[in-house]
């Protein structure tokens, strides 16, 4: 027997952080999330496998009109052509959409209800799948405590969208925890919510595949689902498969033994040719973060704009019309060897940007200072964070070292 797990498809989604440079693939990111679902019924069909488990987050809110749900009806007709069942959680996301409660589902579609636990069987196959969707968008309760127990002689599976015991970036929707799964008695948990994969344990497999496509800056990597197969009661085998189109990743660059800015740009160059390879041909959107104490840092600074030009045209030069550059991020520091001293006012400006980061209450302060212009700011521009406090703290850092540098820079 054999099955596929997914999560997080988020259909439509847009792709953010690229909009705005010329030459990016707009229709490529726009179609992604799509292109990245018919990848997944391709390989469903061709590997013939028995169901498709999906754990929720299908949409992404509701619909602009019904077309997200005819395209995905459409791809379920295909696995039923191919007599392959599908199983959904719907997760907070899908709880937001007014239009899937309207819409039929083909056939071979089972859609857990959100009332209360519920339990599909599979005779032939000898499984019980069992899973709960939410009803709101914000579930605070653990649903995992009503699931039944596990049923004898059958593969359990528990299909639940759910951070778990908290994720960094996720809302702690439907919390539980891990030692509770467990003693559930399930042969699988298969788990959706939190977008970046994660086998959290092996005895018995408690999984979340991540999402199927990387959608912005901060979900990096390859995106795909687990081909599951089974013999009687036990997973033999578990293998990740990559589905996305295109991809998100970051790049970090060490310029500590840097003397010459050009160094910087031929490690780019070989950087690009590395990260293209193991893209395998998909297009590749990469963020940049400059690092180290180095003895560039001053020139960096000062002329920040000519040089993260020059770093994405070495990037457009050597990527094939298959590489964009999402952002640079320049976060190097003054080599010790020439660190500033500064005297009078200048000290008194710089004593003020090392206080600032360790008072709690002043970094509280410019938090919510920065809310507004946080939910003003489109997604692609609030990464990282402005409210955080750690991006606060690197901002001011940042802040210090530029101003030294352009203010040296007028004194030589």
């Amino acid at each position: 027997m054999k099955f596929i797990h997914a999560a997080d498809v988020h259909l439509d989604s847009p792709l953010c952080g690229l909009v705005r440079y010329e030459g990016a693939p707009l229709a490529q990111m726009q179609t992604a999330t799509r292109r990245a679902l018919i990848n997944l019924v391709d390989l469903a069909c061709r590997e013939q496998v028995d169901f498709v488990i999906f754990s929720g987050d299908l949409y992404d809110g509701d619909w602009k009109d019904y077309n997200t749900g005819l395209f995905f009806n459409q791809q379920m007709v295909r696995l039923r052509d191919q007599q392959i069942q599908v199983f959904i959680v719907y997760g907070n996301h899908d709880a937001e959409n007014v239009m899937t409660r309207q819409l039929r589902l083909p056939d071979n579609v089972r859609l857990f209800a959100s009332r209360e636990p519920q339990t599909y069987f599979l005779e032939n196959q000898g499984v019980a799948i069992h899973g709960q969707s939410f009803a709101t968008k914000a579930v605070t309760d653990d649903l995992s405590a009503r699931y039944p127990v596990a049923v004898p002689q059958f593969f359990n599976i528990g299909v639940l969208h759910t951070a778990l015991n908290g994720r960094e970036g996720h809302a702690p929707y439907a919390p539980c925890s891990l030692a509770n799964l467990i003693m559930q008695g399930y042969d699988y948990w298969a788990l959706g919510h939190v977008h970046h994969r994660d086998v959290v344990a092996q005895q018995p497999y408690v999984v979340f595949p991540g999402n199927l496509q990387g959608r912005h800056s901060r979900e990096t990597g390859a995106k795909g689902c687990y081909l599951v197969t089974v013999a009687g009661q036990q997973v033999i085998d578990f293998t990740f498969y990559s589905l996305d189109v295109m991809r998100w990743e970051m790049c970090t660059i060490d310029v500590s033994d840097v003397i010459e800015i050009d160094a910087i740009l031929d490690r780019t160059r070989d950087l690009v040719q590395v990260m293209m390879q193991q893209a395998e041909n998909r297009p590749l959107a990469l963020r940049f973060v400059l690092t180290g104490n180095s003895m560039i840092h001053a020139e960096l600074q000062r002329q920040n704009l000519r040089w993260i030009n020059e770093l994405r045209s070495v990037v457009m030069e050597n990527g094939e019309g298959l590489v964009w550059v999402e952002k640079v991020l320049l976060q190097t520091q003054p080599s010790r060897k020439i660190r500033h001293h500064p005297e009078g006012p200048l000290k008194e400006l710089v004593g003020a940007l090392h206080t600032l980061p360790q008072d709690a209450q002043t970094l509280q302060e410019l938090s919510n200072q920065f809310r507004q212009l946080k939910n003003a700011l489109p997604v692609e521009m609030t990464d990282p964070d402005p409210q955080n406090p750690e991006t606060i703290r690197q901002a001011l850092a940042q802040v210090e070292s530029l101003l030294l540098a352009r203010l040296h820079a007028t004194t030589v």
